[in-house]
């Protein structure tokens, strides 16, 4: 179950994609298990378990409330954790909870993807999280 993996915001999609691809099979013999320009999105697995995520920085930004900030910003996040949950609603409250502030809501976003869920918060040492069901 890929319950925990790092997610690479990236602005140039196209280029970290190629490297990633290149790296990981001359380093691992991974090949993409995904590369959809057109979402931003790619993911290689490593033992059955998602191993890395690529996404796009823009997307993301928007979705965090961020895309007005200069690309080069310390608060421009360039990475996030993401944990898939049972429930991405009680996932918020938890995290809620222990400190962590909601950047967006836990909605629908079935333009990621068939059945995702998500929410986006930051976690109290400044981490950008992601909760997801699908």
């Amino acid at each position: 179950m890929d319950a925990l993996y790092p997610r690479l915001l990236v602005r140039d999609f196209a280029a970290a994609a190629d490297f990633y691809t290149k790296a990981l099979r001359e380093l691992f013999g991974v090949e993409p298990v995904k590369v959809i320009p057109e979402a931003q999105y790619a993911n290689w697995d490593l033992e059955g378990q998602t191993g890395l995520v690529l996404f796009g920085r823009d997307l993301v930004a928007d979705t965090i409330g961020t895309a007005g900030l200069p690309a080069e910003a310390e608060t421009q996040d360039s990475s996030m954790l993401v944990f898939k949950v049972d429930s991405v609603d009680a996932g918020t409250v938890v995290l809620e909870k222990l400190g962590a502030t909601v950047l967006a809501a836990p909605q629908d976003r079935p333009q990621w993807g068939p059945n995702l869920r998500t929410a986006h918060l930051r976690a109290p040492n400044g981490t950008l999280l992601e909760l997801q069901t699908y």
